[in-house]
């Protein structure tokens, strides 16, 4: 696949010596839902700035759609959608107004199709009823939608996304799960930068973890999980007696918590069912045994020995 957007030892030095972003070589596929994963402060918003040419890069190259950023700017954002750091906007206006005032200050644009546009973008981002409405009295989540909806105003081959799902209810970041996914169905490459491990793995083909602004590791999500040992997972109101028999069997205990507990799962070709059974034996009641694939959670957790908000 081509790369969309392609950097290499790209690093990002403030006053003081401080690198938010520490020599980054990222590759996103065109096609691809991309998460960029990491908690905040990992070098996530900085990087998308630099890839949107907003600021200059300390050393390293970045290419977005085939072309140097930031030297190619007038060339490729007329072709990428982008939401970064919450989106601008007029507070005096309606929101369909906003629209109508940002897709006439873009110069590609044509000024023909433009009612239809702004009421199709509305409509995608679920806004229709709200579109007569002043954005002073907007929500954060209806801020973030109104934001997508400008970046939907023309087809565009790359969509950048920073924390989209930032302020919606859970019905909400369903929605806009949705509308990515069908984005992408249609042609588009997303690139997603979230904090949030649940939504990256539920909606994105690819990803890439960041902590501390470097790059841990990157590639297909199911890759990323794959590296990873799920979990032995026993729910009983007898975990002491439960812990004391995985010890037996030499399985490492990972969690105890009220009457679910974890291990390290058992090696390959260890029958289940008879250390099920072993446990029943002991005396221990037994509510629930399941041996669970690894999450990119864990992925996460492996890699940096520490973790961050996953459910939002």
């Amino acid at each position: 696949m081509a790369a969309v957007i392609e950097t290499r030892e790209l690093t990002k030095r403030y006053r003081g010596g401080q690198r938010a972003v520490d020599r980054l070589s990222l590759t996103v596929p065109e096609g691809a839902v991309f998460g960029f994963l990491g908690p905040n402060g990992s070098g996530k918003t900085t990087t998308i700035r630099m890839l949107m040419g907003l600021i200059e890069p300390t050393s390293g190259t970045a290419h977005v759609l085939g072309r140097p950023m930031p030297r190619a700017t007038r060339a490729v954002l007329p072709q990428v959608g982008a939401v970064i750091e919450g989106p601008a906007l007029y507070a005096f206006l309606t929101g369909r107004d906003n629209l109508v005032r940002l897709d006439a200050a873009d110069p590609a644009a044509d000024p023909r199709t433009r009612t239809a546009r702004v009421a199709a973008a509305l409509d995608r981002v679920g806004l229709t009823a709200a579109a007569a409405k002043r954005t002073k009295a907007y929500s954060l989540g209806m801020k973030q939608r109104l934001g997508l909806a400008a970046a939907l105003l023309r087809p565009r081959r790359l969509l950048v996304l920073d924390e989209p799902t930032n302020g919606l209810d859970p019905q909400g970041m369903r929605e806009i799960r949705t509308l990515v996914r069908e984005l992408a169905s249609d042609g588009t490459t997303v690139f997603l930068s979230s904090h949030l491990l649940d939504e990256i793995e539920q909606v994105c083909t690819h990803a890439a973890v960041m902590a501390r602004g470097r790059l841990l590791t990157q590639g297909p999500v199911a890759e990323l999980a794959a590296t990873t040992r799920g979990r032995l997972t026993i729910t009983t109101p007898d975990t002491a007696e439960a812990a004391r028999v995985l010890k037996e069997h030499a399985l490492t205990l990972r969690t105890v918590d009220g009457t679910c507990l974890t291990a390290e799962p058992p090696p390959p070709g260890t029958e289940l069912a008879e250390l099920n059974k072993a446990l029943v034996d002991a005396g221990v009641r037994v509510r629930g045994f399941a041996l669970e694939r690894a999450s990119l959670e864990d992925a996460f957790v492996a890699l940096t020995g520490e973790g961050f908000d996953v459910a939002g």
